[in-house]
């Protein structure tokens, strides 16, 4: 799995990659939400250079040994926390959970692996209490 630097826009993206291989299928939904929301922009890259980390992230996926095909989440563990581990901006963290979020719910249907990603960023993140006041807001 290629590094990128701390808090990088490359680190950010692959994240919200990962939420959407995280259920076994790259949906037009997601897609097209991901340029309705100019996710590239938001995360301070150009289209292409979005595309770029997905394709990185998926090549990565298949060539070395973290991809899991079993179980909720399609990397192990280990894989999940170095990912997380590469955004510890605070701002980042809730910006990027945010679309993990709205990309996890273009489709209508939260599967099991995209709600896996998004259980263990909020754990790893420490975002529970920011999700209970999201929810209070409803």
């Amino acid at each position: 799995m290629r590094k990128y630097p701390q808090n990088s826009p490359q680190s950010a993206a692959r994240i919200i990659a990962l939420t959407i291989v995280a259920d076994g299928d790259l949906g037009q939904p997601e897609l097209a939400l991901l340029d309705e929301l100019e996710v590239h922009a938001q995360l301070g890259l150009e289209r292409e250079a979005l595309h770029e980390v997905f394709d990185n992230f998926c090549a990565d996926l298949l060539s070395g040994n973290r991809l899991v095909r079993s179980g909720d989440c399609p990397v192990d563990d280990y894989t999940l926390v170095e990912l997380l581990d590469e955004i510890d901006a605070p701002a980042l963290r809730r910006q990027v959970l945010d679309l993990c979020v709205r990309v996890a719910e273009a489709d209508d249907h939260v599967a099991d692996g995209e709600s896996a990603v998004l259980v263990a960023a909020v754990a790893h993140w420490g975002l529970q209490h920011q999700m209970l006041r999201a929810v209070e807001a409803l």
